[in-house]
């Protein structure tokens, strides 16, 4: 007998053992002679006979010549591929006290006392996994553990069962049980057969668990009732299957290049290869993720991400929300909290189990590639031909699993994580594995920037037939319908509202239907740096504007629902209502003072407060606050609301109201309470002295600096932009660049002599969203204390991975000594900006082939509250730079004509 990965067996154990230990016997012997011979080496020859793999373990675990090492490791190995690669029901293990194995016929009633019973898989359920059943002798099988004979472990352990069985087929000749030989294979691993129901794709399909509808992994209790014997056209079907299921691939990969043609002559029809009506195949996504992530050009990219959205458009629309999400490498919008939760540990365990390999080889080409998306990729590839498979991968299939993940909790819950991941794996196909692995990390890193993918949204609403004609005063409908997308998006950020509208409704129709809302946080609308007051004043000589004082905190947004409930937001859009219950309290208080206002949203920085001495504290005192779960009576450090904006009052959004009626509507609402709640000190002003005082008396208040906004021209509130309506003024910016930089360490250089023992310098990058990578901007070694250096260094440690990500750009000249998984900002500031053929900052911005880099940088202090993708951009430095020439050239000018 041909012992082939893809055989089906039936359920006359006894024939089939028979056959089996002839070529166990053979491993025994071969393995008594060479037993100390590489693992490596065996399990290379074993993959090709995986059943064999397991007859060799067996021997090498009762063999007196094995040694604990190999055995451990070929035992661990073997599991892998015996529980993967075999299918659940034909791989239990009985483990004795010295932690030996075997296989265990199902129905034994009793087992020696020395032996226990465990059930070691890839799936988190507890039950035994059990052979086909047969009928067995009611002795004890002999414990194998106790002798000292070295003959073949399965034959002792068989020889009662076979005995049994004989016994039983002699007492009744008269229904004898003829063994079916099926010969029938199962096909390949996961396919796109769309056309086939996915019970359909479970019948004929070889499944390594997904069965009895467990969502989170393997009912594996139920798994030997599933293999059984197949029935008599199996062959044929499943032959069928695997030769539609290959063909279907290919027909997709040979219409995924029309995404690429320009919108306007691309025909969705064209494209989808699975009928309406049915899920879209995972594949599609991630094929066109492949695409887009060999492409660099933003028109081209925009393209095939809106050909991608009209054929799901037109196939799936049920499935537009999760491509979107997907797209967008999310499962939920920001300010929900839901996260994978997934580290590195987990996913390497989970890719280990799911391709048959151990850990210690997954990290080793983690070391190699980089990516563990490409070592999934790699991993699929060496194991396809082997792995069992389940249904074919949709799109609702991941996406409502990775929701799944996201909401795991208590005990177990990693190791539900993982299971959960391992499904994923070993049903997906071709280039699934890497996208699932970048996805589940959230570092997609294709070059799809969430602004490209709503531009792409836009256009994509404008092509579907349905809602295809604009209303009459649009002379640009895919330009207009861009920007509505944009802005909708801007003030209420969630997918799940934006997408059913638009397809409901249409892209016209978006302002209606989606708007401002009390609990969904907007991004903050940002400053652009200025270098001094006569800036200022030359810039908003025709516009009337305000200065407030720049308040050095934490950026807030305070919701107030109609229903009393009150929401905290940062900058980010991180929920932290459990971390400042003091501010929730003092806004309930404001709500009583003015009965009048039934629901709102602030602008506010909270700002360490004294309220003994009253006056504002350092930032640093209010970093020293608990993150979560802060109890009144904990509080140490107590915080004061700086108000500064209103952008909802009593069920109307304000957002597009100018910032004068808004902040007259905000002096309307409230009373300010010491300590407790302030209005930020403004002053109306065009007056150079008086702005110049102003300045001065902010920052001896323990003040950043100011911040200018005009107050009726071009004054509606923009979130998530940085505006040249707004402008901020520090007091070093006129000593410096112009402005601090947030900065990301991606690297760093061991130091020496006094630094021995800690990081001496660091390599600092800005963040090119277009994209998606950290540009290399300097190198960082000044502004540190002792204490300083070496918290970051023991911060950092933790995080330094094998070699630089693939979406790290640097100079070839740059060897830093570590490379970091990019997690921190640091707030940084310098000297001037330079053109560098070293560092790669703004490349091709101010200079085709150079970056630009910071001279003399200096750290001025953590950034907690901000993400690595929230660094200062590379059209940021850019600005800077062209900003700081443009400043030269005039002073050069000044300095001539005097």
């Amino acid at each position: 007998m041909s012992f082939d990965d893809n055989v089906f067996y039936d359920n006359n154990l006894s024939a089939w053992i028979d056959e089996f230990l002839e070529e166990a016997n053979e491993c025994t012997n071969c393995v008594d002679e060479s037993i100390n011979v590489d693992t490596d080496v065996i399990l290379r020859c074993l993959e090709e006979n995986p059943h064999v793999a397991v007859a060799v373990a067996v021997a090498m675990a009762v063999s007196p010549k094995s040694n604990k090492k190999n055995s451990a490791s070929v035992k661990s190995a073997v599991f892998r591929v015996g529980v993967v690669r075999l299918g659940a029901a034909l791989t239990p293990f009985v483990f004795d006290a010295h932690n030996s194995f075997m296989l265990l016929p199902a129905s034994c009633p009793t087992l020696s006392p020395q032996l226990k019973c465990s059930s070691f898989s890839l799936f988190p359920s507890k039950k035994p996994l059990f052979l086909p059943p047969v009928s067995f002798s009611t002795n004890p099988i002999p414990n194998l553990f106790m002798s000292s004979s070295s003959r073949s472990a399965f034959d002792v352990l068989m020889s009662g069962s076979r005995a049994a069985a004989a016994k039983k087929n002699a007492a009744k000749p008269s229904s004898p049980k003829k063994r079916k030989v099926v010969d029938s294979k199962p096909p390949p691993p996961t396919n796109l057969d769309s056309s086939s129901t996915p019970s359909e794709n479970t019948q004929l399909l070889c499944n390594s668990g997904n069965e009895g509808g467990q969502e989170n992994g393997h009912d594996v209790g139920n798994a030997a009732n599933s293999v059984g014997s197949p029935p008599a056209s199996a062959k044929k079907a499943c032959m069928g299957v695997s030769v539609q299921v290959q063909e279907r691939i290919a027909e997709l990969k040979s219409r995924i290049p029309l995404l690429k043609r320009k919108a306007g002559d691309f025909d969705p029809k064209l494209v989808a290869c699975w009928n309406e009506g049915k899920g879209v195949p995972f594949l599609f996504l991630c094929l066109a993720f492949d695409m887009i992530d060999n492409e660099t050009g933003r028109i081209v990219i925009t393209d095939i991400v809106c050909n991608m959205l009209r054929t799901v458009m037109y196939t799936t629309p049920e499935d537009l929300l999760h491509v979107v999400y997907l797209s967008a490498n999310r499962i939920a919008p920001a300010h929900e909290g839901l996260e994978l939760g997934i580290g590195d540990a987990s996913i390497i365990k989970a890719l280990a189990n799911a391709c048959a390999g151990s850990e210690a080889q997954v990290k080793k080409q983690y070391k190699e590639l980089g990516d563990l998306g490409l070592v999934a990729k790699a991993s699929r590839r060496s194991t396809q031909p082997r792995m069992c498979k389940s249904d074919p991968l949709t799109v609702t299939k991941v996406f409502n699993t990775f929701r799944l993940i996201a909401k795991e909790s208590g005990k177990d819950s990693q190791e539900k994580k993982k299971n959960h991941i391992e499904a994923l794996l070993v049903a997906a196909t071709d280039c699934e594995p890497q996208y699932l692995i970048r996805l589940l990390q959230a570092k997609l890193r294709i070059g799809l920037a969430e602004q490209t993918l709503l531009a792409a949204l836009g256009q994509a609403a404008v092509y579907n037939e349905k809602y295809s004609t604009p209303p009459p005063n649009i002379q640009s409908p895919l330009e207009e319908a861009v920007k509505l997308v944009k802005q909708v998006y801007s003030v209420l950020p969630v997918y799940d509202k934006i997408v059913p509208a638009l397809l409901s409704g249409g892209v016209w129709s978006l302002p209606k239907s989606c708007s401002f809302t009390p609990g969904v946080p907007v991004g903050p609308m940002l400053a652009k740096p200025t270098k001094g007051v006569s800036e200022i004043v030359q810039k908003f000589q025709d516009t009337e504007y305000t200065c407030e004082y720049k308040y050095d905190g934490e950026r807030a947004q305070i919701h107030y629902l109609e229903n009393g409930t009150v929401e905290i937001y940062s900058r980010n859009a991180e929920r932290n209502t459990g971390k400042f219950p003091d501010v929730v309290a003092a806004v309930s208080s404001l709500q009583v003072k003015k009965s009048s206002v039934s629901s709102f949203v602030l602008d506010c920085e909270l700002v360490a407060y004294d309220r003994e001495q009253q006056k504002i504290l350092s930032f640093q005192k209010l970093s020293t606050r608990a993150r979560k779960n802060v109890a009144i009576s904990d509080i140490k450090v107590h915080v004061c609301i700086f108000a500064f904006d209103m952008l909802y009052h009593n069920g109307r959004p304000l957002i597009q109201e100018e910032l004068k009626f808004r902040r007259e509507c905000l002096y309307q609402s409230f009373e300010q309470e010491a300590g407790y709640f302030h209005f930020a000190t403004a002053i109306t002003s065009n007056d150079i002295d008086e702005i110049q005082k102003f300045l001065d008396t902010a920052v001896d208040g323990s003040c950043e600096g100011l911040i200018i906004k005009t107050l009726n021209k071009d004054s509606t509130y923009e979130p998530s932009k940085r505006s040249l309506n707004w402008l901020k003024l520090k007091k070093d910016y006129m000593d410096s660049i112009g402005d601090s930089l947030d900065l990301v360490p991606i690297a760093a250089f061991h130091g020496r002599g006094k630094r021995t023992g800690v990081y001496g310098a660091f390599l600092l990058a800005c963040y090119d969203s277009n994209n998606e990578e950290f540009q290399s901007i300097c190198k960082i070694g000044t502004g540190f204390s002792e204490a300083m250096l070496e918290e970051r260094s023991a911060s950092l440690r933790s995080k330094v991975i094998p070699k630089p990500k693939s979406y790290y750009r640097f100079g070839d000249t740059l060897t830093p000594d570590v490379w970091f998984e990019p997690t921190e900002v640091w707030e940084v500031k310098a000297a001037d900006l330079t053109i560098s053929p070293v560092h790669r900052a703004a490349v091709g911005i101010v200079d085709s082939d150079k970056g630009i880099s910071l001279r003399f940088p200096r750290l001025v202090r953590v950034r907690e509250e901000k993400t690595p993708e929230e660094a200062s951009s590379s059209e940021q430095v850019a600005e800077m730079y062209t900003a700081q020439s443009h400043n030269q050239s005039r002073n050069q000018e000044d300095n001539e004509d005097d």
